[in-house]
């Protein structure tokens, strides 16, 4: 791909998914239109069998930009990364098109698997601030990896993922448009049970306390 080319794609997606963009110009001084660029060339080299080559590029970028992308991870088109400051994206890491990612981010691996070690992102998932994804499994499609989550299991498409350890919520098979980019406003299933145990707890009490009161009668 030509930098003109890229140039031109990269600054239709970030003028789509961060409103602070006012020019075109702009988008070079995004650390991650650098670190982008600079993981396709080192991809190719990748392929061919160029590791050295390839890592030399990865790591010049990474130190400039503070994202760390392996050129052996295979991102499809209309990848971004907000900010960006601390990401990291492990080897077998698949991401596929429409992804978006913000700063501290980990596609990790456990650290004792082989092959496949790192996570599979699917079309159209967003994963928030600080969140970390470890391991070979799948997030569905649509999904959206809540800021501090640390998800260590399979992700079904359309669903939310808070908490450590992450857990899913499911979004009753929505599809999250690729606009919807709120970080904030994501259900908390840990605050819903706690919520849930009050209500009982008072139901119980008033209970209590009109057997108690037919007994002192």
């Amino acid at each position: 791909m030509s930098f003109l080319k890229y140039f031109k794609e990269q600054a239709a997606v970030i003028k789509e998914r961060d409103p602070a963009i006012k020019t075109n110009k702009e988008v070079l001084l995004y650390p991650s239109f650098w670190a982008i660029y600079k993981y396709r060339k080192a991809h190719k080299l990748y392929e061919k069998g160029h590791y050295y080559r390839a890592r030399k590029i990865s790591q010049r970028a990474a130190r400039k930009t503070g994202i760390e992308i392996h050129p052996g991870a295979v991102i499809g088109e209309g990848f971004f990364i907000d900010h960006g400051n601390g990401v990291v994206i492990g080897e077998t890491t698949i991401i596929g098109n429409n992804v978006t990612i913000y700063q501290c981010v980990t596609l990790g691996g456990t650290g004792k698997e082989h092959g496949k070690r790192h996570p599979t992102l699917e079309d159209n998932v967003m994963v928030g601030v600080g969140a970390k994804v470890i391991g070979s499994f799948t997030v569905g499609e649509n999904s959206k990896i809540g800021a501090n989550s640390v998800v260590l299991s399979e992700v079904p498409p359309n669903c939310t993922v808070v908490g450590v350890p992450g857990r899913v919520v499911k979004m009753n098979d929505i599809k999250i448009p690729r606009s919807d980019m709120d970080q904030v406003h994501l259900p908390d299933p840990v605050l819903n049970d706690i919520n849930e145990l009050k209500e009982e707890n008072k139901e119980l009490r008033g209970m209590i306390e009109q057997l108690a009161g037919m007994i002192s009668k």
